[in-house]
């Protein structure tokens, strides 16, 4: 009986090589080494080229054939955020405001001192959105549907036929249109 040889040990078993795909280009004979990908919506699907015809796929490739102008700008646009949705800056959702001097209040206190637990007086407002939600009796975070609603009601409340032609109401209403004009401005 033969002994094996220590390389036919350390040799895996020889697999048969494949067959070398052929150049997928009609009437070509030579070996299809360069893969492409087959349509804009199948990019991991591929056929096989040689490189001369792999050269000639590239050049006519046109991945937004077919497309509209607003189709391949919503594409561009959203290639830019890498597919996620963006807001402007400053915004978080669709009407949602934020400032600098916007305060978590977390309720446990954890971050800052909680509004329960606080004995210092309420600050007064700094800035003007700040200004037209205190005439609203409003605070932060608010959305515009928030706004837009107690503006209806304090309208309504307010409003000369409703007072009789009182004239502090007229002023307090005044105060109150200004206000909203001020939100609508920042929200928009």
């Amino acid at each position: 009986m033969r002994r094996p040889t220590p390389d036919a040990i350390n040799k895996p078993f020889a697999q048969p090589k494949p067959a070398p795909r052929q150049c997928e280009q009609a009437g070509c004979a030579e070996e299809g080494a360069f893969r492409a990908p087959a349509a804009r919506d199948r990019l991991s699907d591929y056929v096989w080229f040689c490189l001369e015809h792999v050269r000639a796929y590239n050049r006519a490739w046109d991945y937004f054939a077919g497309l509209s102008e607003a189709e391949i700008e919503y594409q561009r646009r959203s290639d830019t955020v890498w597919q996620r949705p963006s807001w402007p800056l400053g915004h978080f959702g669709e009407h949602a405001s934020f400032n600098a001097g916007h305060r978590v209040h977390d309720g446990f206190g954890s971050f800052w001192e909680s509004e329960s637990t606080s004995t210092s007086k309420p600050e007064k407002p700094r800035t003007e959105e700040e200004k037209a939600l205190a005439a609203f009796e409003l605070r932060e975070p608010v959305t515009f549907q928030d706004v837009k609603a107690r503006y209806k009601d304090l309208v309504k409340k307010l409003h000369p036929d409703a007072n009789g032609g009182d004239p502090e109401a007229e002023e307090r209403l005044k105060t109150i249109n200004q206000a909203y004009a001020a939100l609508k401005m920042s929200f928009a």
